[in-house]
């Protein structure tokens, strides 16, 4: 599975509309791929919200990646989260750390989210902000990588520049959808990165 270079991650506690809107305005944008978290909610919700979802993004042939050890054919893992008995086609995990990258990179994951690369409120507790030096001191054992935490338009030509495949944003663009064409503009700016 291609997977875009900018992914949307959802968090309907910072979206400013409700979450179907904001994703309907990230995907009109041109966004094609969103990770559905909202982990909180009970699994009949968080199934009806998938539905969604998928048929926002069904028309233009994007893709919804589900947050959680819970099954579906594109899996996104969270740090410590077992791997699902049967694999996905497409399995992501977020990591933090090198220790954290060896074991998505050993258990084949396809991409993984490394976080936080600046600071961010939407990711406290996991230390400090790697910066540019840590981002690409990590990305060349890496699998294909996105720079996640506090990453704005101006930050992504320089996540380019430390290795990073794309992007990954949730607080920007589910407060303020309309922002995803910026993103896009540098993300093709940046040049082709190392492609997933």
């Amino acid at each position: 599975m291609n997977l875009p270079r900018l992914l949307v991650l959802t968090d309907r506690s910072q979206a400013t509309v409700p979450l179907r809107d904001a994703v309907a305005a990230a995907v009109d944008g041109g966004a094609r791929a969103v990770v559905l978290r909202e982990k909180d909610l009970p699994e009949q919700e968080r199934d009806r919200l998938a539905e969604e979802l998928q048929a926002v993004l069904d028309p233009v042939g994007g893709v919804l990646i589900r947050a959680g050890a819970g099954g579906g054919t594109a899996v996104h893992l969270a740090a410590a989260d077992p791997l699902p008995g049967a694999r996905p086609a497409l399995l992501g995990r977020s990591c933090h750390s090198p220790e954290e990258l060896a074991r998505a990179r050993a258990e084949g994951c396809d991409y993984v989210m490394l976080s936080p690369v600046f600071p961010t409120a939407s990711k406290p507790g996991y230390g400090p902000a790697l910066g540019l030096a840590g981002l690409a001191a990590l990305t060349p054992t890496a699998p294909p990588t996105y720079a996640l935490g506090g990453v704005r338009p101006a930050d992504v030509a320089g996540c380019l520049a430390a290795g990073a495949h794309g992007v990954a944003v949730m607080g920007a663009v589910m407060r303020a959808p309309g922002t995803v064409p910026a993103y896009l503009a540098a993300l093709a700016e940046g040049g082709a990165g190392p492609r997933l």
